[in-house]
This record gives structure tokens, sequence and C-alpha cells, in this order.
């Protein structure tokens, strides 16, 4: 695990450093999706959570669920293009999962990648402590939450 602001960060998902977002490889080809907890961070205290419906297809770098938080509201943007299969239901009753659970119970979405190389640009678990630390010294969180 990699130990980034206090967090452990599990180093069998890949990260979207930019969007702060990670991704689980499943089976069949599906892929298990949710925010880092430096964003739920930034975010504040999650009220709401409003995924795109099962179906839609969403293009890389747009976005396919919206968050409201006490701190936040914005969308969720994905690092590559696909469809989404299925939205965590306890999101919609307990939506602090976000923020209280965000490697475990608190994924947001099952999406199906258009294409098989969808892992492409998107950091390993090993490789997300020293990035995260450049991306911290460039200031990018500053940027991505103002």
């Amino acid at each position: 695990m990699a130990l980034i602001e206090g967090k452990e960060y599990p180093e069998h998902l890949y990260y979207d450093l930019e969007n702060q977002m990670w991704y689980e490889p499943l089976d069949e080809g599906t892929v298990r999706t949710g925010f880092t907890p430096i964003a739920m961070d930034l975010a504040g205290e999650i009220l709401v959570f409003t995924p795109k419906r099962i179906g839609h297809r969403f293009e890389a770098q747009r976005s396919f669920a919206i968050i409201e938080g006490g701190k936040w509201v914005g969308a969720a943007h994905a690092a590559f293009s696909g469809v989404v299969v299925k939205a965590n239901p306890e999101l919609e009753r307990r939506p602090g999962l976000l923020n209280t659970d965000p490697f475990g119970a608190g994924w947001m979405l099952i999406v199906r990648p258009e294409d098989e190389n969808w892992r492409q640009g998107l950091l390993t678990g090993a490789a997300i402590g020293p990035a995260f630390s450049a991306w911290i010294a460039e200031g990018a969180y500053k940027k991505r939450a103002g």
C-alpha cells in the first residue's frame, strides 16, 4: 500500500491523478471506480450522489456521475470512454460512504470500457505515491478545488 496524506492507497488499483479517481479491473471486462480519499477531503462531506443511468455511454474526460458535498459540487470525470453498467445502490441512501470508505463500500460505478487499452495513461498503485507528491508540489490540487 502507498501511504499518501495519511491514507492508504491499494497497489492493485489504477489511478487517474488529474481527476482523483481510482479504477479496479473486475471479471468480464468491467471496471469498478470511485474517488480517491484526497478528492473526498477536498469535496467535504458528501451529501448527494447522482450517477448517470445504466447503459449511458460516456466519453473520456466527460462526466459519468455528479456529487454534492459540503465544500464542492461537481462531476466525476472518466479517464476513458465506456458504458455505465451499475451504480452503487448504497450511495443513494448513504452518500457519506464516499468519504468514510472510498476504496470499499464507497465505490461509485461499474463501467465497461470501450477500449481494451483503458489503462493507458493511468498510474499503477506503486507509482501513485511519487506522482501524488509531485502533483501536490505543483499546486495542481488548488486549481482543481478552486
